[in-house]
């Protein structure tokens, strides 16, 4: 990432917005105040961030205060419960979505005005006083007297009497504070009424919420000593009676037909079915007997002739394979005859063969002939056994259908029974329908429980909006101390209050450890780290950039655009204008200029100490003539950097650098490349002032955060006012984790709240 710095052109005023020539050279100047529109929010939202964190101490102040009074009015506040019972009213019937239901129980059905009119009823003082009872008022004068106690706080607090005894005698005073603390609200959309009691006990809320609507349900309740209720009491009862009457029915037709038989088949009375299936049966046993009998006739006439052609016969396969076996050996019987003689012992085994199966033959016909003799046999007998069957099946066919006669007047007379039994059940809905009306129809839904946990306070709400507004005050106050506080901030605000642009900003120093370096510049004597600030200051990047861009400046300012003789110099100490002058001076002779650096500081003299440097006479000397410029000079550690330091304090320094021997000493160092001066600071001596006029020019120096606006612009005012040339500004120690003062991009720096 590339380091880039703000520029004078950049902090010394409103900067060229660099979007804005983008838009110019694309054309496109909506885009263009959109994109300004959203830099600028954005800039002022980090602006006001970076105030906040500046002002953080203010913050934790002010946020911490809040917060403390957030939690102490948690604890005084006094704690509360808060028990709900729930109330039904136009709770609809079975009945009441018959289209003959009364009209007016369907026209009063979820009326919101008559839900309304319910919660004024309960709401209303005479509610309250069926509600207060002896017990009710004790309840009351012993949650007054809770009360009275206070909250969390209150050991602490003294006790206090507001009077609870006169609840006791004082019946309006019971009814008003009933009604302060009951309250009745509905459940959204629904018919549905939510009765609730607020005290600070939490079985107290129970019994006074149960009171309530025990109350108003007997209240409710209390009209319904009419005819209406005795008529609808004495309708349901014939409506029980009827229907025990018709389940007796019932089960007395499902056993008479059960014990007479009258039970239903799949597709007709069982009797029937019954009767049916005999009948098949008797037609296919008539079948199977005619059968056996011609096939049996076949095999008789067959044997009468010696064949055995019958198909009764052909249609054995053992027959079958016989013949086929005479056959073969027929055919080898004639074969030998031709060639054996008639009693060749060979053929009259064959022909002893071919007589076994013959007489098998005739054993197997016999066989099939006594088979088919038992089948006809059979088949008479069954056919005999289902004519003896369907006669009885006939006859209780017959005593069926007398049975059912019987079974269909029972029928009838449970169907006018049940005719009844609907008619008395939809009059005795109607009656009830009525009768609700006339009460308001409200049931319980639901009694108060004990509730488990106070309602208020709630110190996720106390402490929530305790967070809240604390963090809202504490960022105001950070925010008003921020816009008050007039000390250096910004590029622009300086440059516009001076009259001078500003050459650089110096970011704030950091030890690796944390320890801030150039924090501590300023401090008196051998107590300023001056020599570990510039350690630091070589090895930090970002320093060095600082510096040679402002080398570079100081170079370039002044009326001939060379400038080798520079006075530095702030309004007040410790605002780093020594480190300024050591760093910048190491700096350009590490690049190869000599440079010469003079401590002009003649009553507090650091350089010694800073930069290792053996004592001798110091400027003091040469301006007292004690010693020669040439002598004074001291080489330092750092290559083509000399130093005159300040030597032995003094109290006269005035009048020394008046003196015509600090023009010629200034005339003497023309021959470094660069003559660096140290000055005390401007506001409290003028060393400075008289110093400027013999330079080229001058350097202011200011502290980020802690110089004044107005106090620059006096210093260079006055400098000016000397006769000096003031060439620019360097800020520094600037902080850039507390505010956007200078980055490492190209877009301008943001502006800080509250600037000129």
């Amino acid at each position: 990432m590339t380091t880039s710095y703000l520029s004078p052109i950049q902090t010394a005023g409103p900067a060229p917005s660099r979007a804005a020539e983008n838009g110019q050279g694309a054309g496109q100047g909506a885009g263009q105040a959109a994109g300004q529109a959203a830099g600028q929010a954005t800039n002022q939202a980090a602006g006001l961030v970076a105030a906040i964190l500046r002002r953080r101490g203010l913050f934790a102040a002010v946020f911490a205060s809040v917060m403390a009074v957030a939690i102490l009015l948690l604890m005084a506040a006094p704690t509360q419960y808060l028990a709900v019972g729930s109330v039904i009213v136009a709770e609809p019937e079975p009945g009441s979505n018959n289209p003959n239901a009364s009209v007016a129980w369907i026209q009063k059905l979820g009326d919101p005005a008559d839900i309304e009119s319910q919660m004024l009823v309960i709401r209303s003082p005479r509610m309250m006083r069926l509600v207060a009872s002896g017990d009710v008022v004790e309840k009351v004068v012993a949650e007054c007297r809770q009360s009275a106690r206070g909250g969390l706080l209150a050991g602490l607090m003294p006790q206090r009497d507001d009077g609870c005894d006169r609840l006791r005698g004082n019946a309006d005073l019971v009814v008003d504070t009933l009604q302060r603390r009951f309250v009745v609200t509905g459940a959204g959309r629904s018919r549905v009424i939510n009765i609730a009691y607020r005290s600070p006990n939490a079985e107290t809320a129970q019994a006074l919420t149960n009171a309530l609507i025990t109350t108003f349900l007997d209240d409710q309740r209390g009209v319904l000593a009419n005819s209406r209720e005795a008529a609808t009491e004495w309708l349901w009862k014939e409506v029980r009676q009827l229907d025990a009457s018709l389940r007796a029915d019932e089960a007395k037709i499902q056993a008479f037909r059960r014990s007479k038989g009258l039970m239903s088949g799949a597709n007709a009375p069982i009797t029937s079915e019954r009767l049916s299936t005999i009948t098949q049966q008797l037609a296919a046993a008539e079948t199977a007997k005619a059968d056996a009998a011609a096939r049996l006739a076949e095999i008789n006439a067959d044997q009468a002739r010696g064949s055995i052609d019958a198909p009764a016969v052909l249609a054995s396969r053992t027959i079958g394979d016989l013949k086929q076996q005479m056959n073969v050996v027929a055919a080898q019987i004639a074969n030998a005859g031709t060639v054996l003689g008639p009693n060749h012992p060979t053929l009259q085994a064959m022909r002893t063969e071919l007589a076994g199966l013959k007489l098998r033959v005739e054993r197997e016909v016999a066989s099939i002939g006594a088979g088919l003799k038992k089948t006809y046999d059979a088949s008479s007998a069954l056919a005999k056994s289902l004519r003896q069957q369907m006669e009885g099946a006939r006859t209780d066919a017959a005593a069926a259908m007398e049975n059912e006669s019987v079974a269909a007047g029972m029928v009838r007379n449970a169907e006018i029974k049940r005719g009844q039994y609907a008619d008395l059940y939809k009059r005795a809905n109607e009656l009830e329908t009525e009768r609700r009306i006339l009460v308001g129809s409200t049931r319980l839904v639901s009694l108060a429980d004990v509730p488990a946990a106070p309602v208020t306070p709630k110190p996720p709400l106390y402490l929530g909006a305790g967070f809240v507004l604390a963090a809202a005050l504490a960022a105001a106050a950070a925010l008003l101390r921020d816009r008050a506080d007039r000390s250096v901030r910004t590029s622009t605000q300086v440059a516009a209050v001076a009259h001078a642009p500003v050459f650089a900003q110096l970011p704030h120093l950091r030890a690796a450890g944390g320890t801030a370096r150039l924090g501590r510049i300023g401090a008196a004597g051998a107590d300023l780290p001056l020599a570990a600030a510039l350690r630091d200051a070589r090895a930090d990047p970002l320093m060095q950039q600082v510096l040679r861009n402002l080398g570079a400046r100081l170079m370039l300012a002044g009326a001939d655009g060379r400038s080798r003789a520079i006075l530095l110099t702030s309004g007040a100490p410790g605002e780093g204008k020594s480190f300024t002058t050591l760093a910048l001076a190491q700096l350009n002779a590490a690049s190869g200029r000599r440079v010469l650096v003079i401590e002009g500081d003649l009553r507090r003299p650091v350089f010694e100490a800073a930069l290792d440097l053996p004592a001798g006479p110091g400027l003091a000397g040469i301006l007292r003539g004690e010693a020669l410029p040439r002598e004074a000079v001291i080489a330092t550690a750092t290559q083509n950097l000399d130093a005159i330091p300040a030597g032995t304090p003094t109290t006269d320094s005035t009048e020394l650098l008046m003196g015509a021997r600090m023009t010629e000493l200034l005339v003497w160092a023309r021959k470094y490349d660069l003559v660096l001066i140290d000055s005390p600071p401007a506001a409290i001596l003028m060393d400075a002032q008289i110093l400027a006029r013999q330079v080229d020019g001058v350097l202011c120096c200011t502290r980020w955060g802690r110089s004044q606006v107005s106090a620059i612009s006096a210093t260079v005012a006055g400098l000016r006012e000397a006769g000096g040339d003031v060439f620019g500004l360097a800020i520094t120690m600037v902080r850039p984790d507390d505010h956007p003062f200078y980055d490492t991009g190209h877009e301008p720096a943001r502006r800080y709240l509250g600037a000129a």
